[in-house]
This record gives C-alpha cells, sequence and structure tokens, in this order.
C-alpha cells in the first residue's frame, strides 16, 4: 500500500507539471496586458514597470515559468495582480464556500440516486423504472443554470421562501448558510442526481446478472437479502468513481451557478480572474482543481481495494 501510494504522488507530481506548463503556454496566448488591465485608471509609467518587475513579467518566458514552478514547489503561488494578496491565502478562503456547496450538493443528489437508482434496477420495466429513467434523462438535458433561474423566481422571486443570492459561512450562521445553500445545492444535485442514478441503475442491473446472484436466490434467500449482501457492494465499485469525480468537480468550482448566486467560492474566483487577467490567480485556482482531481482518484483506488479484496493495488 504505501509503495503504491508513493508511486502515485510522484505521477501526481509530474502531471501537476504537466498542467502548469500548459495553462502557464496557453496564457502567453490570452491577448491584452495583465499589469496594464490590473493598474486600470491608476496606469503611470512607473508604477507599470513597477509591477512588471515585481511580478517578473520583465523576464524571458522560460525564466518566468521555472520562477513559477521553483516558488510552487515551496507553497508559494504568486501575488495577485489585482489585491496584491498571496495567491495560495485567496484560495483558501474561498475553499469553505466551494466545500460547503459541493458537499451539500452531492449529499442531496446521493440521497435522491441510490435509492432511485437501486430500486429502479430491482423493478426493471416497471412504471418506478421509467419515471426513474424520464428523471435521469430530464436531470441530464438541462442545464443546472437554467434549474437555479427557474428557483430563483419561483422560491425567492414568486413565494419569497428563500434569498435569491449570497453567502453566510457556516460557522457563523447556521440557519442562514442553510437558506443560502438550498437553491444552488439543489441545481447542482438535482443535475448530478440524474448522472449518479443512471450510473447506478447500470451497475446494480450488471451485478443482478451475475451466477453468484442467481445461485443466491436460488438457495431461497429473501431478495432484500440478495440485495444488501451480495448486490450492493459489488454496483458501489464504478459508482465510486463517478461520485469521486462529480465531487472533485464541483470543488474544482461550479462557475456557472456560484456566479448566478454570487456564491464566493473558487469557481467565482476563476471567473473573477479570467475577467480581470489576473494570472496568477488563475494559474493558482487551475493547479488547485488539478491536484484535487489527482487526491481524489488516488482515493478512488485505495477505495476500491477496501471494497472488494479481489483488486489489488500495483
Amino acid at each position: 500500500m504505501t509503495r503504491f501510494v508513493l508511486r502515485r504522488l510522484l505521477q501526481s507530481v509530474v502531471v501537476l507539471f504537466g498542467v502548469t506548463l500548459v495553462v502557464f503556454l496557453l496564457l502567453q496566448l490570452v491577448p491584452g496586458d495583465p499589469v496594464r488591465v490590473a493598474l486600470g485608471t491608476r496606469f503611470d509609467q512607473q508604477t507599470y514597470d513597477a509591477l512588471r518587475e515585481r511580478s517578473g513579467l520583465d523576464r524571458p518566458l522560460v525564466a518566468q515559468y521555472l520562477s513559477y514552478v521553483g516558488h510552487a514547489l515551496t507553497g508559494d503561488l504568486g501575488v495577485s495582480f489585482r489585491s496584491g494578496q498571496p495567491v495560495t491565502t485567496i484560495v483558501l478562503e474561498r475553499l469553505p464556500a466551494t466545500l460547503s456547496l459541493a458537499v451539500t450538493a452531492v449529499l442531496l443528489a446521493l440521497l435522491v440516486a441510490f435509492p432511485l437508482g437501486v430500486l429502479s434496477a430491482v423493478r426493471s420495466g416497471s412504471a418506478l423504472d421509467h419515471a426513474a429513467r424520464v428523471f435521469s434523462q430530464f436531470g441530464v438535458s438541462v442545464p443546472d443554470f437554467w434549474m437555479g433561474i427557474m428557483g430563483i423566481l419561483l422560491f425567492a422571486g414568486v413565494l419569497g421562501w428563500l434569498p435569491p443570492s449570497g453567502y453566510v459561512a457556516l460557522t457563523e450562521d447556521p440557519a442562514r448558510w442553510a437558506s443560502h445553500v438550498v437553491l444552488p445545492a439543489t441545481a447542482v444535485g438535482l443535475v448530478t442526481a440524474s448522472i449518479l442514478t443512471r450510473f447506478i441503475r447500470s451497475s446494480v442491473l450488471e451485478v443482478l446478472a451475475e451466477d453468484y446472484v442467481r445461485t443466491a436466490e436460488a438457495k431461497g434467500l429473501r431478495a432484500r437479502v440478495v440485495v444488501v449482501r451480495h448486490v450492493l457492494r459489488n454496483a458501489l465499485i464504478p459508482v465510486v468513481t463517478v461520485v469521486a469525480v462529480q465531487l472533485a468537480s464541483l470543488v474544482g468550482g461550479v462557475i456557472v451557478i456560484e456566479v448566478l448566486f454570487a456564491w464566493p467560492g473558487v469557481g467565482r474566483l476563476t471567473y473573477d480572474a479570467v475577467q480581470a487577467r489576473d494570472y496568477p490567480v488563475l494559474q493558482g485556482a487551475v493547479l488547485f482543481v488539478a491536484a484535487l482531481f489527482l487526491l481524489m482518484n488516488l482515493l478512488v483506488d485505495v477505495l476500491y481495494a477496501r471494497l472488494d479484496p479481489r483488486i489489488g493495488l500495483r
């Protein structure tokens, strides 16, 4: 196990190097001068030259990249052109908002998708199965921002039950946090639930067709016992990957939803950085998301071995 984790961590470092290189090169193709944009109406040549020198933009591209990588290895992702704050600090400040939204949305999605997917597979061809497939297709086809807009119009505009936007920290006021997180988490969670429902249904159907399941049924075991003891554990293995990827994607930032609901998370941070051409913040956010995906993949591989001992870690 230890050797496997160390080997995967080394591979992740190589991938992150590749991510930093690709992002750095792509940013060089973006038109416009980020320092000029950051200064705005405060522009004067002396300040402009000083900021370019402080940011290292007056050096050759190779020197800029090597300097960025060297500082990144120590946890220093640079300084924001716009605010002057360290990028690491900015990203970590936005992380709790995104984590609270992502975890809530995934929990909501699992509460809907798990029972619906399992029952749909167990009662394949029934009215419930058809309803589940319609829900799944609807959720995949309708974008989450449309659901968010409809939720704002109905529950905030017409009924007045929930606030249309904004954010309150969970630790500051749990009740107000809950009222603010309902709409964005539901918009994201329903789309995620539709995706998970399809995977859970397909996975359970595949396991139900296995010989050992038919053997358990032939021994006279009750259907509930067969499903709980023999089907779910094996059916959940591929579902774990989908859940982990969805969670990593949400933590990486649901940009449109966070902008729509004025949610100050990593997605909103990325959007603002693109608009302001704040390259250090944009590079830091992308690097954070890439590292998160790699970490989730590692955790999924380890969890696979726990769920099914037949899967070895090599």
